[in-house]
């Protein structure tokens, strides 16, 4: 069972409406699923006055990261579009927003998986977002990680917070996967096993 305190925070990988809705452009099988089970880990780190940080693909129209492009994925969260917007099943506040800070990744056509680090698509070359320096600013110690994809932009987050010294949880719940190829999701959490994240496969929050 996932355990929030002022030492630990809950990142929500890109739960946006390319990906967690069915008419999104890269719709995820099972993203229902994981709204909801987001939403119970949300109100426990709310409940626990842990910190929550959304990250969110913010893409150009054009980048070597979609498939028009030469990359790898059909056009997904282009930057002030519908499929960028976080999922609206989200948990809202009494404001009528999520209530915690939200990280942008790939607005310069970088490949964004990681809510960490983001990868020129050309050069290879690698640069931090601000994730981190929130997670310090707040003292944080420990992080659950829930969100979408468990084979790319989850995975890719939860290493580089284990790499960062940071105690990963990853709630298997609250995560599914592209599988590009059948076992793609399950491969990404023994990978994660393997890394040192704890992989919490209990029922609720």
């Amino acid at each position: 069972m996932t355990r929030f305190d002022a030492r630990s925070a809950l990142i929500v990988v890109d739960l946006q409406n390319d990906f967690a809705d069915p008419g999104g452009s890269l719709a995820v099988r099972g993203a229902d699923r994981v709204v909801a089970a987001v939403n119970e880990l949300i109100a426990a780190a709310e409940g626990a006055g842990a910190p929550i940080f959304y990250t969110q693909d913010w893409h150009p129209e054009r980048t070597p990261h979609f498939v028009t492009d030469g990359g790898l994925w059909p056009v997904h969260c282009v930057a002030d579009t519908w499929g960028a917007e976080l999922h609206p099943g989200l948990r809202r506040g009494d404001k009528g927003d999520v209530g915690g800070a939200v990280v942008r990744k790939g607005a310069n056509g970088e490949d964004g998986y990681s809510g960490f680090t983001m990868r020129d698509a050309r050069s290879g070359e690698e640069r931090a977002t601000e994730l981190e320096g929130l997670l310090r600013e707040r003292g944080v110690e420990r992080v659950a990680v829930a969100g979408l994809a468990t084979d790319y932009c989850v995975k890719a987050t939860a290493l580089d917070a284990l790499a960062l010294g940071f105690a990963t949880t990853v709630v298997a719940r609250a995560v599914a996967a592209v599988d590009l190829e059948a076992g793609d999701g399950e491969a990404a959490l023994a990978e994660l096993a393997a890394a040192g994240a704890v992989i919490e496969r209990g029922a609720s929050a």
